[in-house]
């Protein structure tokens, strides 16, 4: 008798709770002192992680491989030093070429096509400033790469717009207006695009190189060195980012 008594007096708490509402648990239920009827019980809920903690949670975990123990499949070391020298000619590229005031030493680096080779056009010409609006570029020590010289500093991003006047190159200096800020800031992206192929070509050469070590390594060693490439080129590819949000907000200012 104790027992239906206690399921009336039960039967209040029962009637009020809502139907949505599970009844209270209290512990496994036993049949017999069965250990296995323990898979009587109702069902635990199961609790599905949402789109927005699983998208919390990706890209937090970071490797770090020790580089000496997986020098037999990759150089790291060396890869870092790739990546590196990609970040530091995109920002020589920015010094050269974005300046706002342009100087005789901003020609200096243009890199000239002649039938001989490539050549800085500071190795081919005489650069100086005949005044502050004007630099002269003079060709008489190379006379027949003049044309390939005013080619190269049309074609250098810098908007300038030499004039040939013999052997003397005349560049005119543009003045610094709104449109002439906007045009650096373009071809800083070109610049950063232009690093970030090259970047891309670094990494997949390592990911290439690391994929023909499969038969040596195991897997779970593969994917690990792999998630550390691709980690070393998001990193380098946010510093080149930071680069160009500096240099824009150094144009625009």
């Amino acid at each position: 008798m104790a027992g239906p008594l206690r399921g009336l007096q039960r039967l209040p708490a029962l009637l009020r709770r809502p139907a949505w509402q599970a009844p209270p648990r209290h512990g496994p239920l036993l049949l017999l002192g069965s250990w296995e009827s323990r898979a009587l019980e109702a069902p635990q809920a199961r609790y599905l992680a949402t789109k927005k903690a699983k998208a919390k949670g990706k890209g937090q975990a970071r490797v770090s491989i020790n580089a000496s123990l997986v020098e037999d499949v990759i150089n790291l070391e060396e890869l870092n030093e790739e990546m590196c020298s990609v970040v530091k000619t995109l920002q020589e590229n920015f010094n050269k070429t974005l300046s706002i005031r342009t100087n005789p030493g901003a020609l200096d680096s243009i890199i000239v096509t002649t039938s001989d080779g490539k050549f800085p056009l500071n190795q081919l010409a005489q650069i100086s400033q005949q005044s502050p609006q004007l630099l002269v570029v003079n060709m008489s020590s190379f006379p027949e790469s003049t044309a390939a010289a005013v080619k190269a500093i049309q074609q250098s991003g810098m908007n300038l717009n030499p004039e040939a006047d013999g052997l003397l190159i005349r560049v005119p200096i543009p003045k610094v207006t709104r449109e002439h800020r906007e045009n650096l800031v373009a071809v800083a992206k070109q610049l950063t695009h232009k690093a970030k192929e090259s970047l891309r070509k670094v990494r997949t050469v390592a990911i290439n190189q690391t994929k023909k070590a499969k038969s040596t390594t195991s897997e779970d060693t593969i994917r690990l060195i792999e998630k550390q490439i691709q980690q070393m080129a998001d990193d380098t590819t946010a510093e080149m980012d930071k680069l160009l949000a500096a240099k824009t907000k150094e144009l625009l200012a």
